[in-house]
């Protein structure tokens, strides 16, 4: 039986093609950078529509290296928190006075204690 038995490479462990006669794509590489100043380079193939953004390897948005942003740093908006939309809608009397309401009711045994 074991005259009989094949003789074989397994399964993906090695190609029996060669790269002869093979033409690759032409490729660019193209850099992004995030706000945390990471630098990702990507190739491309040319011809191939570039993105104008990246998902960064932090989790930020990179933008292209090259491209000038539409607007200046300076001109744009500083993101809200929530403390800065919450001083938006009260002043900080009533959020005093909210406070002090809630801390009362607490302490009255409307609310629970975990401890």
């Amino acid at each position: 039986m074991a005259e009989r038995s094949l003789r074989g490479m397994s399964i993906g462990a090695k190609s029996l093609e060669s790269d002869d006669n093979v033409d690759f794509a032409e490729r660019m590489d193209v850099a992004y950078v995030c706000p945390k100043g990471h630098r990702t380079i990507l190739p491309f193939a040319e011809g191939a529509e570039i993105p104008a953004e990246w998902e960064c390897r932090c989790g930020e948005i990179a933008k292209l290296e090259d491209a000038n942003s539409e607007e200046p740093d300076e001109t744009k908006k500083p993101t809200r928190t929530h403390w800065d939309m919450l001083m938006e809608r009260r002043t900080e009397d009533e959020l005093k006075e909210l406070l002090d309401k809630r801390l009362q009711m607490h302490r009255d045994g409307w609310f629970p204690d975990y401890e």
